[in-house]
């Protein structure tokens, strides 16, 4: 028998303490209340959340039916204070403790004994929509394999580290937006990756610095690239070679995406088409610092941002205009 189980009062109080830790990391919005809100209290917390810290929401939820806003406001609250408890805590500890507590308060919701305001405001989302656990809890996963997890040997270790991470984002958008099909999910979570390797990429040089190297082993070892020239910051003809390889396949997963933005309905399109907008621009950023994403994250300007989201709105009043509608591999 270990000592856990002989003092289970003392391993109670030293995960409560791990938990107290992690919230006095985070902003004190983020703490569990003492008595839960009421359904608009927390559809008003996770609405000032969703729209104070995604620059682009705020402009996409002005395309969407006003009844579906509180659902996207609640799953972009569940998603953005998960990966904040695994990503913003500052110790491993803490952070799976807190990520197996928010695992507990998931449970909770399904279970009708809602506490926080994100999970107030999520359950009537999960009744009216029919969303099961899964895609909730696969981030959660995502979130505690952040914690031990820093290296990947292949593309498709990167790819199932990413149908976690990110896949079940654009599973619960087309939940909420009442499509539940595996053909819709197929392309979904095409453009979810692409869209998640395209961060990867042009966060290479800051990952490093947090101890995370997503670029496969396998195909830095076929350019011929250590990690000494990621912690070098000074680009080689390799490392160049290498990166051109990456944003390639990047580019051919969201081509593989794009006919969903045409099999959805005009509102979720323009979401669609302005995020893959924005993450083919993160490409062409890359490209055109000639793969060089030491010694500056590429970027994209206000500008870009700006003539994207006209162009995805265009692209509403005119469909022709929409990615999905161009021939494959023209995309824009």
């Amino acid at each position: 028998m270990t000592t856990a189980a002989l003092h289970p009062d003392n391993d109670a109080l030293a995960q409560d303490e791990l938990i107290a830790r992690g919230w006095a990391a985070l902003p004190a919005s983020y703490r569990m209340p003492e008595a839960a809100p009421t359904l608009q209290e927390a559809q008003a917390w996770c609405k000032r959340l969703a729209e104070s810290h995604y620059e682009n929401f705020h402009v996409a939820s002005w395309f969407l039916p006003r009844a579906l806003r509180p659902h996207f406001h609640a799953i972009y609250a569940y998603c953005r204070v998960s990966d904040d408890l695994g990503d913003e805590v500052g110790d491993r500890a803490q952070a799976l403790a807190l990520l197996d507590l928010w695992g507990r308060e998931l449970d909770a919701c399904y279970e009708g004994r809602a506490r926080h305001p994100v999970f107030v405001a999520l359950a009537p989302t999960i009744r009216s929509c029919s969303i099961p656990k899964e895609p909730f809890a696969d981030l959660l996963t995502a979130f505690r394999q952040d914690q031990t997890v820093n290296r990947f040997g292949t593309m498709q270790q990167v790819l199932a580290y990413c149908r976690y991470s990110a896949n079940p984002v654009g599973r619960l958008v087309l939940y909420a937006c009442g499509y539940a099909d595996e053909e819709r999910f197929r392309l979904s979570d095409a453009t979810c990756s692409a869209l998640q390797l395209a961060n990867f990429w042009q966060d290479v040089r800051v990952d490093y610095a947090k101890g995370r190297v997503y670029l496969p082993r396998e195909d830095m070892q076929r350019f011929a690239v250590s990690d000494a020239t990621i912690a070098g910051g000074v680009v080689t003809p390799a490392f160049r070679a290498l990166m051109e390889y990456e944003v390639d396949y990047a580019r051919r997963l969201f081509e593989q995406g794009l006919p969903l933005i045409g099999m959805v309905g005009r509102e979720l399109a323009l979401d669609l088409d302005l995020f893959s907008r924005g993450g083919l621009e993160i490409l062409r950023a890359i490209e055109r610092q000639n793969y060089d994403v030491l010694s500056a994250r590429p970027a994209i300007s206000k500008r870009s941002k700006l003539s994207l989201a006209l162009r995805a709105v265009s692209g509403k009043a005119l469909p022709f205009l929409r990615l999905g509608a161009r021939p494959r591999g023209k995309a824009a």
